[in-house]
């Protein structure tokens, strides 16, 4: 089973606030239909989960607070990232 992950990342994007970036691919075998890639991207503000784009909820993971858990098609995951980053720039004007 491969759980290396693709990216798993945090970057602080203020004093009170950073995101948490982590995609990995789906264990073997794939089934037909299945998504290739695992992912959970994350936003923090004052230590509480506002805002989580994934692509399944995982025992553990933060519960959002605000806008909530997003949903969205992997494409590729320079869409997912971008399309991630256009929330949060969203959510902190």
């Amino acid at each position: 089973m491969n759980t290396d992950f693709l990216l798993n990342e945090r970057h602080i994007i203020s004093e009170s606030a950073f995101v948490e970036l982590a995609v990995r691919p789906v264990p073997s075998p794939h089934s037909v239909g299945r998504p290739l890639f695992e992912y959970r991207l994350s936003l923090f503000v004052k230590g509480k989960c506002v805002l989580c784009h994934g692509s399944e909820a995982v025992e553990g993971d933060p519960e959002p607070t605000g806008k909530g858990l997003v949903s969205c098609v992997f494409t590729s995951p320079e869409a997912l990232l971008s399309h991630f980053w256009n929330d949060v720039d969203q959510w902190r004007t």
